[in-house]
């Protein structure tokens, strides 16, 4: 499942002004149906075409899997097994294996489907909430989202350098804003080091529930991740050639977040090689607090024809 932000067939009301719609549209994306005792049904991504957005997937599962957990226990981890791409033709049906109950941690199981067969695993585990040692990681010391340009502005700069469809994709509204730090230039990506930092938010108020905004935060995870393997190398999205997708994606909870406020994402890559990358993530909300951590690795490749 490809992890690219401008890839990410998010839900966009046809008013391109209407913020809050774009966050409204996220929160009904993310929402799953109980069908049945622990059988979901996750709902089509409105106006989607292709594969379905890997986040989204994720994101549902998480609502899933939290459908059959006790409302005092927050999720604190996830980790995801791709094996198959979604068609946005289809809505995605899950099932819920409960594993475990315990006096503080429940853990279930999630299979996610598509006409009968599964395109993602998932286990998560959930705690009861309670005191405990503490440290966290310090934010860098990067500007702020009010400093930089969003990715669409700047694809509207670099217009001329990128591929029609995916300055389409960038520049239509979507519920996840994205304001990267340092070079942006896909159309021609100089070698940097496997290091970056995005700043992201839902555009709109998403409401209260803890839940949703972590949910919301699973879907959003997946951008702007896998990208980050490719930097020492040169190459985009928009290489020739290269082909890409998510192939297993982990979440660390830390504490409560809201996704409709500033995050930054700062992401590195230790690792990449035998056609896969290996990248890590931490999300900090703008007074310097560590929310969240993530970790993905993802096929890579440069195809000669």
């Amino acid at each position: 499942m490809k992890d690219d932000p401008a890839r990410a067939d998010e839900p966009a009301p046809a008013d391109s002004q209407d913020v809050q719609g774009l966050a409204d549209g996220l929160a009904r994306l993310l929402r799953v149906e109980e069908i049945d005792t622990d059988l979901y049904r996750g709902p089509r991504n409105p106006g989607g075409k292709g594969r379905v957005f890997g986040g989204q997937v994720v994101g549902q599962a998480l609502m899933a899997a939290a459908g059959s957990v006790d409302e005092e226990r927050s999720i604190h981890s996830l980790h995801a097994y791709f094996m198959r791409a979604g068609n946005e033709d289809y809505p995605i049906i899950f099932r819920v294996e409960r594993d475990f109950d315990g006096g503080s941690f429940s853990t279930r199981r999630v299979i996610a489907m598509q006409k009968g067969q599964p395109i993602l695993n998932m286990a998560a585990s959930f705690q009861r909430a309670e005191e405990g040692l503490s440290h966290a990681d310090i934010m860098p010391d990067v500007p702020g989202p009010e400093e930089l340009k969003s990715e669409a502005e700047l694809a509207e700069e670099q217009r001329g350098s990128l591929p029609d469809g995916f300055y389409q994709m960038v520049t239509r509204p979507r519920p996840i804003e994205l304001r990267p730090v340092g070079p942006w230039s896909p159309g021609k990506p100089p070698r940097l080091e496997p290091v970056r930092h995005i700043w992201f938010r839902v555009r709109g108020d998403l409401g209260s529930d803890p839940l949703l905004h972590r949910a919301a935060l699973a879907y959003a995870s997946d951008m702007a991740l896998l990208g980050t393997s490719m930097q020492p190398h040169g190459v985009s999205w928009v290489s020739p050639g290269l082909q890409s997708a998510s192939l297993d994606h982990a979440v660390w909870f830390h504490s409560d977040v809201r996704m409709d406020e500033w995050l930054l994402y700062s992401t590195d890559s230790p690792w990449a090689g035998s056609g896969r990358g290996y990248n890590r993530g931490r999300l900090f909300t703008q007074d310097g607090r560590l929310v969240a951590s993530t970790a993905q690795e993802g096929l890579i490749r440069i195809r000669k024809k």
